[in-house]
């Protein structure tokens, strides 16, 4: 049963609780009844680097219940080892990173502490109900099972795997999407053809194509380079499209229309029962596009 009253979790330190994940966690977490503490060179509270926690935060860590590090890749790797020193045994650790296989390799050789690695599958201005959440146990316990409850409670989707199975699927999830809307981005320049010109007569998929361009583009370049340079299987994943582009491109400079089909036909078997609900999704969105006069879109 999920409840949004913290239980075992009262003292939390969210390790960059100033940046847009962190700080979603920061306000759920005290809106359930926790004392907060952000550990943040550009927030209000402590100012300490993780990577070299002072007085301050020491003291904080060696209270603490859930300590969350909501850091980039590499700062959040370094700065595991000089975080976990200081906390007590059964203290919850929590990460939110978008690549597994090493920050829960580096939490399963601490002993002594709960351990579970999240990741939200969403943006934090969407807001968490409705979305899911990635969660891998590392070492469970009762702690682990209150945040997970938490989650729940707080509307989102936490959703179990295991670090292999998270980065195999998030390279098709995240890594081959967002590579898949950059490149389409880049090829709009290699055409000359601007934006401005096509909101006249860009049809619905091309229209949502530009929004997610447009939001990638307004976003922080850090947080998608990490899903690309970070990911165990990015490459390939990206190969995987470049051959996928490929293999498009050979049916049409062939002229092969039955090959064309038969490529078609077998992508309509890969969604298999997932085919209908998520044409039917496309529909019900492009239905919701907002139409724009000549006017509005100059």
């Amino acid at each position: 049963m999920s409840t949004t009253e913290v239980r075992l979790l009262k003292r939390c330190v969210v390790i960059g609780g100033a940046g847009a994940v962190g700080g979603m966690f920061a306000r759920l977490l005290a809106s359930s009844g926790a004392h907060v503490t952000v550990a943040d060179p550009a927030g209000d509270g402590i100012t300490d680097d993780a990577t070299a926690p002072g007085p301050a935060l020491i003291a904080e860590l060696s209270r603490a219940d859930l300590v969350l590090v909501a850091l980039p890749e590499r700062a959040a790797l370094a700065a595991l080892p000089r975080l976990t020193p200081h906390l007590r045994p059964g203290t919850l650790v929590a990460d939110t990173l978008s690549v597994k296989r090493q920050v829960t390799a580096a939490l399963r050789a601490t002993a002594g502490i709960e351990a579970v690695s999240l990741n939200p599958m969403f943006a934090p201005s969407l807001g968490l109900p409705g979305n899911p959440v990635a969660a891998v146990v590392v070492h469970g316990g009762p702690a682990a099972s209150e945040l997970l409850d938490l989650l729940a409670g707080w509307g989102g989707r936490p959703v179990p795997v295991g670090a292999e199975e998270h980065d195999r699927l998030t390279a098709a999830a995240q890594v081959i999407t967002h590579a898949t809307v950059l490149g389409f981005g880049l090829a709009l320049g290699e055409l000359d053809v601007s934006a401005r010109e096509l909101a006249d007569l860009a049809p619905p998929p091309h229209t949502t194509l530009l929004a997610l361009l447009a939001r990638i583009a307004s976003g922080s370049p850090e947080v998608y380079w990490d899903v690309q340079a970070a990911h165990p299987h990015g490459a390939g994943a990206r190969a995987a499209l470049a051959t996928g582009l490929r293999r498009l491109a050979d049916l049409v400079d062939r002229g092969d229309e039955a090959g064309f089909e038969a490529a078609l036909d077998g992508i309509r078997t890969a969604l298999g029962d997932q085919l209908a609900p998520h044409a039917d999704l496309c529909a019900d969105l492009f239905a919701h596009l907002p139409t724009r006069s000549r006017n509005e879109a100059t």
